[in-house]
C-alpha cells in the first residue's frame, strides 16, 4: 500500500487546475474557472473549479471532490491508480508500506491491464530498434515514411514479429498470465490454440488521455518489405478488441500527444488514420486527432469538445473519404461543434 506520508506529500503538491487541464480546456470565470461538464452532454457550462478551495463541482452530474477525486472519476481508475498517476506527474517518489499476501492477491484486472500493455508496448519498441527483423521491415518501413526518432518516441511505434507466439512467451517468462493476455487482446485462443494476434506489423500504441496504453493498431506490410506473399490477403490494419481499459468508440488515436496544442489554438484537425496524425505532426501540425479505425461516434465528439468547439474535418479525397467526412459532419453538428470540411484532391491524402 503507498504510504501516508507519499499520500500527503501528493495531496501537497496537487494544483487543482492544473490536473483538470490535463484533460477539460477551462476558461477563467472571476477567481474559478469553468467548462463544460467532461461527464455529460451539456450546452452551457456547469463544471468549476474553485482554485482557492482545491476543488471542482459538476453540477450537471453531481461529481465533485479535490484533485484526486477527479482523476479517479474522469479516467475510472482507483484511488491507488489515481495516486500513481498524480504522483508521477508531479515527481513523487511512491514510498509503500509492506504488502501483504492477500493486498497482493487483491491488485484489480484493470491495474494488470494497464501494466501487460505498458509491457507489450516495451516489448514492441524494443523489437523496433533491436531486432534484426524489426530494424530491416518496421524501422525501414517508418524511416521511409520520414518518421524520424523524435516521432518514433513520441508515438512509442513498434514492430510485431512475424511468429505465432513471440509475445506470449516473452510476457508469461515476465510473468504475466496467459488468462491477463487473452483479457488484454494481446493473444488468440481459438479451436483449442494459442497465438499472438499481432505478427509481422508495425505498432501505433494507443494512449488514453492519461498517457496509458489501451490498444495497438497493427499495420501489416507488403511482401516488398520482406513478408512471405501469402501474407498479404490478410487485412491492412488491425486492431486490439474491447477490453476492460478500452473502448474504441470513446478514444481518439493522437488526442494525448495533442490535447495542450488544441487548447492552445482552440482548434482540431480531425483526420482518418494513425499514419495521417503523425504525417501532419511531422510538419508541424500537431493539434490534430483521428478516429482510431471506427467511424465517429458521439462519444468521441464531447471527447473533441472538452478542449475545443472548433473541428476541421480533413478525410481522404477518395470517395470512401469523402463519405466518411460527410457522416462525421453530421455527427459533429449535432454535437454541437463548429465544424469545417477540407476536400483533397482525389487519391491525395493528408
Amino acid at each position: 500500500m503507498i504510504s501516508r506520508q507519499t499520500i500527503d506529500e501528493i495531496r501537497n503538491r496537487i494544483d487543482i487546475v492544473d490536473v483538470v487541464s490535463d484533460f477539460v480546456s477551462l476558461k477563467r470565470s472571476g477567481q474559478n474557472y469553468k467548462a463544460l461538464s467532461p461527464f455529460t452532454n451539456e450546452k452551457t457550462p456547469s463544471f468549476y473549479v474553485v482554485p482557492s478551495k482545491g476543488i471542482f463541482k459538476d453540477f450537471s452530474s453531481g461529481k465533485g471532490g479535490d484533485g484526486i477525486t477527479f482523476v479517479m472519476e474522469h479516467e475510472g481508475m482507483s484511488y491507488v491508480e489515481a495516486l500513481k498517476y498524480l504522483a508521477k506527474k508531479y515527481g513523487v517518489e511512491i514510498k509503500e508500506d509492506a504488502r501483504t499476501p492477500e493486498d497482493v492477491a487483491a491488485q484489480s484486472e484493470r491495474d494488470s491491464l494497464y501494466i501487460v500493455m505498458n509491457f507489450a508496448k516495451d516489448y514492441y519498441k524494443n523489437l523496433l530498434h533491436k531486432h534484426e527483423e524489426g530494424k530491416s521491415i518496421g524501422l525501414s518501413y517508418f524511416r521511409e515514411r520520414g518518421f524520424n526518432d523524435n516521432i518514433l518516441e513520441k508515438f512509442e511505434l513498434g514492430y510485431s514479429l512475424n511468429e505465432w507466439h513471440h509475445i506470449e512467451e516473452a510476457a508469461k517468462k515476465a510473468g504475466f498470465s496467459e488468462n491477463i493476455l487473452e483479457k488484454a487482446g494481446l493473444i488468440i485462443r481459438k479451436d483449442h490454440k494459442i497465438y499472438d494476434r499481432f505478427r509481422g506489423r508495425v505498432i501505433f500504441p494507443v494512449h488514453n488521455l492519461s498517457g496509458k496504453v489501451v490498444a495497438f493498431g497493427a499495420r501489416i506490410l507488403t511482401k516488398e518489405k520482406g513478408l512471405p506473399a501469402g501474407r498479404q490477403d490478410q487485412p491492412k490494419y488491425i486492431n486490439s478488441p474491447e477490453t476492460e481499459i478500452y473502448h474504441k468508440s470513446q478514444v481518439l488515436y493522437g488526442l494525448y500527444q495533442a490535447k495542450n496544442e488544441i487548447r492552445k489554438y482552440d482548434f482540431c484537425y480531425l483526420v482518418e488514420g494513425y499514419t495521417d496524425v503523425i504525417s501532419l505532426h511531422l510538419s508541424g501540425i500537431e493539434h490534430v486527432v483521428a478516429s482510431s479505425g471506427t467511424a465517429l461516434t458521439e462519444e468521441q465528439i464531447r471527447l473533441m469538445r472538452r478542449f475545443t468547439e472548433n473541428v476541421t474535418v480533413l478525410f481522404d479525397g477518395d470517395s470512401a473519404g469523402i463519405k466518411a467526412a460527410l457522416r462525421g459532419i453530421d455527427l459533429v453538428l449535432k454535437g454541437g461543434l463548429n465544424v469545417r470540411v477540407v476536400l483533397l484532391p482525389d487519391g491525395e491524402d493528408p
